[in-house]
């Protein structure tokens, strides 16, 4: 039996590849700093009950026999890991040229990009295929909720069919890695890198479509998006695309919309998640499948962990979980939940200084526009600030409060924010916790709603 090794295995990006790799029939190890701190200890049984091998991160994960070691992106040179793979010549990869290896394995491949929604439309467009007896592959960066009584982590379907949908990551440019079937990007803003290399990226990504390019009518960038191929686009607002929804509404459990005279419900708050709905359809029908089947099979569709999750209710308050963490995607969590009866108190928590330093402005411009004067926006101190740091959370707070809105409180440490959310919050709010890479925050939620 084959070994290989993940560094970095408690990863989003990582993990489904993992066990993907094990259903394959390799010998899998997988070292993680989380697991070696006590932390993610959930994930660490889930990943280990489908047969994830879980050592140390002191190097142990790889043998002289190990014929590759997976990393993600942020791992460096002076990882353990990476000392023993150069002292056995193992080669070290990324894990994004494994997610390409595999996802070319496949003559239907459809890759997912864009700078919000991408998790999001390949669970949909994953789980309409399962429920439709295509028998996907499909390797995600979010846990599917309609799947978490599986085995292991619910971020992977896997099939040997001809049909793979991958999640395209443009953080790190490597979307331009590869050659899709279908390729779909969802929209274009500011998030990771400036917005010259966003556009040079997807531009890229675009040209290396084999068949169809779907595109979102509605935001500028993409729509001037073309393939060699075929172009399909879908819209919310403009009659004009290849795929239209109109008569959007919000409901007490989600979002109801119509296509071409045809009512269908979706399980999420947002128009952003109809616009999701119909990229998704859009990948679909380019397969042959009708577009009716697919928005009905869509309809049973749950959602995504941590994706404007509704984590729990209590006595009249409702509490979210949400990954949001670039300006778009902030402000349009939060304008789903306005969409709704009740005050939004909502904390987020930005995860990285270059995030406050990059999008920081942009946070405070697009979210004032949203929130209205009795909402509160609380902020704690950025996740991953060091002390040689000059930028804080605190940055975003004056800016918001600099537009007028007054209800905008900087608290650097969560127990401030625990202790005023449970003060404050009255019947009828609606409080969302957000942020990424800190994987406490769900957690967080679900404890206030407990308490509270």
């Amino acid at each position: 039996m084959k070994k290989i090794a993940f560094c970095a295995a408690a990863g989003n990006g990582i993990s489904p590849l993992e066990q993907i790799m094990i259903k394959k029939g390799y010998e899998v190890y997988g070292s993680d700093s989380s697991f070696d701190e006590g932390l993610n200890q959930d994930r660490k049984a889930a990943l280990e009950s489908v047969g994830l091998k879980i050592v140390p991160q002191d190097g142990s994960a790889v043998f002289p026999d190990t014929e590759c070691l997976y990393i993600s992106s942020i791992i460096n040179e002076e990882n353990p890991d990476i000392k023993a793979a150069r002292k056995y010549n193992v080669p070290v990869k990324k894990r994004s040229d494994l997610l390409e290896e595999i996802f070319s394995g496949y003559a239907k491949g459809i890759a997912v990009g864009g700078t919000a929604g991408k998790t999001t439309t390949t669970a949909m467009i994953g789980y309409i295929l399962d429920r439709l007896g295509q028998k996907p592959c499909m390797i995600n960066g979010g846990m599917l909720c309609n799947y978490e009584d599986r085995p292991g982590l619910p971020n992977y379907l896997y099939n040997e069919s001809d049909v793979c949908v991958i999640e395209a990551d443009e953080s790190d440019g490597s979307i331009q890695k590869y050659h899709p079937y279908i390729g779909i990007v969802n929209n274009i803003s500011h998030d990771h890198t400036s917005m010259e290399k966003l556009v040079e990226y997807f531009t890229n990504f675009a040209s290396h479509v084999q068949y169809a390019l779907i595109v979102n009518y509605d935001c500028p960038l993409t729509r001037s998006l073309t393939s060699p191929k075929k172009t399909f686009s879908f819209s919310i607002k403009d009659s004009h695309a290849d795929i239209f929804a109109y008569n959007i509404k919000a409901v007490e459990h989600g979002v109801e919309y119509s296509i071409d005279g045809k009512k269908f419900s979706l399980a999420l708050l947002g128009k952003f998640n109809v616009a999701n709905a119909l990229a998704a359809i859009s990948a679909c029908m380019m397969l042959g499948i009708d577009k009716f089947d697919a928005a009905k099979a869509l309809e049973g569709f749950t959602g995504v962990k941590v994706r404007l999750e509704k984590v729990g209710s209590a006595k009249g308050i409702t509490f979210y979980a949400d990954f949001a963490h670039n300006p778009t995607k902030i402000a349009a969590s939060a304008a789903a939940i306005k969409e709704h009866p009740g005050r939004l108190i909502m904390m987020y928590q930005p995860h990285t200084p270059f995030s406050v330093m990059n999008t920081g402005a942009e946070v405070a411009a697009e979210l004032s526009k949203v929130i209205s004067a009795e909402d509160i926006v609380l902020m704690q101190e950025i996740y991953e600030l060091t002390p040689k740091d000059s930028v804080s959370s605190n940055d975003i707070i004056t800016k918001i409060r600099a537009a007028g809105h007054q209800n905008a409180f900087f608290m650097p440490r969560r127990e401030e924010t625990r202790k005023f959310i449970l003060a404050n919050a009255k019947p009828g709010d609606r409080v969302v916790i957000m942020g990424a890479h800190d994987n406490s925050l769900p957690d967080f939620s679900r404890q206030l709603c407990k308490e509270i």
